[in-house]
């Protein structure tokens, strides 16, 4: 059984600046560690990303996925896997809600399972530090400004 691995942080920006920074995979390479090249594969009639391509190096996980992304109102977006080479399933979810004066509280959720066999303790800590890698770079480029 899948269980899901969440962190928050809060970021000095609002809700807004921190989604418009999400939804640019383009960018996601100057970011994040682990994404080495993104495409947006197809769009909803907004514009907004419906399937990516990543090419992943994370350490013991290198990758070439396809994810599939759910717009949910303007604060939260969700992902499924479509395909991989690695990953047998993989989940995730940004939340985004207002914090304090004019800041945003971003919870990562992530869930993964790899088609190699994995304990599962191994596996919690790989989905942790993904997590908060991925949340220091958010929390980094949207503070930035760039």
């Amino acid at each position: 059984m899948a269980e899901h691995t969440s962190s928050s942080i809060t970021i000095e920006a609002a809700p807004a600046d921190v989604m418009t920074v999400i939804a640019d995979f383009a960018r996601y390479p100057d970011w994040t560690g682990e994404v080495k090249e993104a495409e947006v594969l197809k769009t909803d009639e907004q514009g907004r990303a419906e399937q990516v391509r990543l090419v992943m190096d994370a350490g013991a996980i290198k990758d070439d996925q396809v994810l599939a992304y759910t717009w949910t109102g303007q604060n939260e977006v969700s992902w499924t896997l479509v395909k991989s080479q690695m990953l047998r399933s993989l989940d995730g979810t940004y939340i985004l809600k207002p914090a304090g004066t004019g800041g945003t509280e971003v919870t990562y959720a992530l869930t993964v399972d790899v088609k190699i066999p994995m304990l599962g303790m191994i596996k919690r800590k790989a989905e942790k530090v993904i997590i908060d890698r991925a949340l220091a770079g958010l929390k980094k480029r949207v503070e930035s400004g760039k």
